[in-house]
């Protein structure tokens, strides 16, 4: 019986593991070129993000300002380093019927974000105090 219950307690986190998970070049084949809109289930979009060329990024919460910044892998996990937050932001991929889901990593109650939505075309970006 114990036996048993220390094969249960070992297999568990296999059984519980999302077996959609993104690898580094699956997420950039997914996304480079694309805009794609971020936000919770059945809410207007959190923000949007811009995946260019050579794993360069621009965020925006969607208010006309944008963050430039990067993305790189550590550890099978795809870290963010924007320009005005140079602390890592690192998040895992899963691929699912209606898109990306990501799961903020540093964050003990892993924030999760779903594609919305994608678009071809590059943001508008204003710039902070565009006309003042």
């Amino acid at each position: 019986m114990r036996l048993l219950i220390v094969l249960l307690l070992v297999a568990l986190p296999v059984w519980g593991a999302p077996e959609n998970r993104m690898s580094p070049q699956e997420f950039e084949e997914y996304v480079t070129g694309k805009t794609i809109f971020y936000g919770e289930v059945g809410l207007p979009p959190y923000g949007a993000e811009e995946y260019l060329s050579d794993r360069r990024v621009r965020w925006s919460f969607l208010n006309g300002e944008c963050s430039e910044g990067y993305w790189y892998v550590d550890a099978e996990l795809i870290c963010f380093v924007y320009e005005d937050n140079p602390n890592p932001q690192c998040w895992s991929f899963y691929q699912e019927q209606d898109g990306i889901v990501a799961v903020f990593e540093n964050d003990p109650d892993s924030t999760k974000l779903y594609e919305l939505k994608q678009a071809d075309q590059p943001m508008m970006c204003a710039g902070p105090e565009v006309g003042v």
